[in-house]
C-alpha cells in the first residue's frame, strides 16, 4: 500500500532517564522535518496515563496532529496484566493522546475473541475516556504474530507479541484505505472509517475500545448488503453550525433501520488544564424527524459534556416510520482554559454514517437515487482484489 520509511531514534546512547525525553525529540524532530503524514509509533516511556498531568510525549503527539492533516497509530501499552488498583494496568503515553488513534492488542484472528491479557485497558483521562480507541490482532503464546526475524541468515519467521504488533497491522489498514481513495477521503476521515467498521465491542470500553480493527480492506471500502455509507468531512468555522443530512431512502420505510455514527475531529490541546485539555467541542443534536420534536431523542448524543471527546460513536435502532429526513446538527464551540475562547482555528472534522435495514435490501441504491444531488459514489482509485466468502 505505501513505501515505509523506518526511523532509528534508540541506541546505545539513549535513555539517560526513564521517561526518555531525548528520544521524544528525536521522534518529534523527525517527523517535522519530513514530509510523512502517516506514521506509527511503538515507542515511548513505560509510564501508564496519570488523571492530573498530561505528559510531554502526550503533548508533542497532540501537538503534531492538531491540525488533522496526520494520521498517527500508537501502541497502548503492554502493561495490561499489572495491578489494577493503582492504574498501572491503564495505557501508557502517548497512547492517551486525543488526536492519535490508540491501538491494543486482541488474542485471535478468529470470531471468538478477546483482548490479549497483556494489552493495556482504559479509561483514558477525560476528555478521551475511550482509550485504546480500538484494538488489533498482536498475538499471544499459543497464536503468535509472526514477524521476519533479522538476525536469522535466510530471512526465517520469529512468532512474538504485543501492542506494538498490533498498531502497525492498523496503520496498514488505514494505508489500504489510502491506497483505495487516496485524496478522496482526508486524514480524520480514514481514521473516523477505522472505529467505525471495528467490530463491535464485546466487554467494556475499557477493554478494547470501539473494537477490534478488521483484517480485511473491503471491510471498510464496501458497503455490506442491505446498507448504505456515508462519508462527509471538511471544515467548521468557530461558532459554525453544520447540518448532516442522514440518507434514508424516500417512502414509508419498513421495519426498523439501524443508524450508526461516528465523528472524528483534531484540535489544539491545553496540557496545563487536563481536566479542560480539548480545546474544541461539538455539539451534536440528533434530529430524527422534520415534524416531530423529541427532546429525549435529541438528548441522546449530546449528555454528559461528550462534546469535547475528539471521537464521538454510536449505534441506534429506530422504527422506520419514526424517521422523516432526520439529520445531525452540528456546533463547533472553542475554549481557552475552560473558558469560551474569543478566538480559535477552523475545526476540520469527519463523519462516517451507516443506515442499515434487514427489510431494505436495495437501500444503497435507494438512497444513491433520492440524493444524486448531494452525495456522490466514492471512485476508487486504485482497485483492490475483493475476497468473496462461501
Amino acid at each position: 500500500y505505501a513505501a515505509v520509511d523506518h526511523f532509528r531514534v534508540l541506541d546505545e546512547d539513549s535513555g539517560g532517564d526513564d521517561e526518555l525525553y531525548d528520544v521524544m525529540h528525536r521522534v518529534r524532530d523527525v517527523i517535522r522535518s519530513n514530509n510523512h503524514t502517516f506514521f506509527n509509533l511503538s515507542i515511548g516511556p513505560e509510564l501508564p496515563v496519570d488523571d492530573t498531568e498530561v505528559h510531554a510525549w502526550t503533548c508533542m503527539l497532540d501537538e503534531l496532529l492538531a491540525d488533522g492533516k496526520r494520521f498517527a497509530t500508537v501502541a497502548a501499552g503492554n502493561g495490561g496484566h499489572l495491578d489494577s488498583s493503582v492504574g498501572n494496568n491503564r495505557v501508557q503515553v502517548p497512547a492517551d493522546g486525543v488526536n492519535a488513534l490508540s491501538v491494543g492488542s486482541a488474542d485471535t484472528r478468529k470470531d471468538d475473541w478477546r483482548r490479549a491479557w497483556y494489552s493495556s485497558v482504559g479509561p483514558g483521562r477525560s476528555p478521551g475516556m475511550v482509550k485504546p480507541d480500538v484494538i488489533g490482532f498482536g498475538g499471544v503464546e499459543g497464536e503468535p504474530f509472526w514477524v521476519v526475524n533479522p538476525s536469522a541468515p535466510q530471512g526465517e519467521l520469529h512468532g512474538t507479541m504485543g501492542t506494538s504488533f498490533a498498531a502497525p497491522a492498523a496503520m496498514r489498514q488505514a494505508l489500504g484505505i489510502r491506497a483505495h481513495f487516496r485524496e478522496l477521503l482526508n486524514h480524520l476521515a480514514i481514521k473516523a472509517l477505522l472505529i467505525h467498521c471495528a467490530d463491535d465491542s464485546k466487554e467494556d470500553l475499557c477493554a478494547h475500545g470501539w473494537g477490534r480493527v478488521p483484517a480485511d480492506v473491503e471491510s471498510f471500502v464496501v458497503c455490506p448488503d442491505g446498507s448504505a455509507r456515508i462519508v462527509y468531512q471538511g471544515e467548521v468555522e468557530p461558532g459554525g453550525w453544520i447540518r448532516a443530512p442522514i440518507p434514508v431512502p424516500s417512502g414509508e420505510l419498513e421495519g426498523n433501520l439501524r443508524i450508526r455514527a461516528t465523528f472524528c475531529y483534531a484540535t489544539r490541546t491545553d496540557a496545563n488544564h487536563p481536566g479542560n485539555y480539548t480545546q474544541s467541542g461539538l455539539v451534536i443534536t440528533f434530529r430524527p424527524h422534520d415534524q416531530v420534536f423529541d427532546p429525549n431523542s435529541e438528548r441522546e448524543l449530546r449528555r454528559d459534556a461528550h462534546k469535547w471527546e475528539t471521537v464521538l460513536h454510536r449505534d441506534k435502532q429506530f422504527r422506520g416510520s419514526s424517521l422523516r429526513n432526520p439529520v445531525f446538527d452540528v456546533n463547533f464551540q472553542a475554549r481557552e482554559e475552560g473558558h469560551a475562547a474569543t478566538s480559535a482555528d477552523t475545526l476540520r472534522y469527519a463523519l462516517v454514517i451507516t443506515v442499515s435495514s434487514k427489510r431494505i435490501k436495495d437501500i444503497y441504491n435507494k438512497v444513491l437515487r433520492r440524493y444524486r444531488a448531494q452525495l456522490r459514489p466514492l471512485q476508487p482509485v486504485v482497485q483492490i482484489p475483493i475476497r468473496t466468502r462461501t
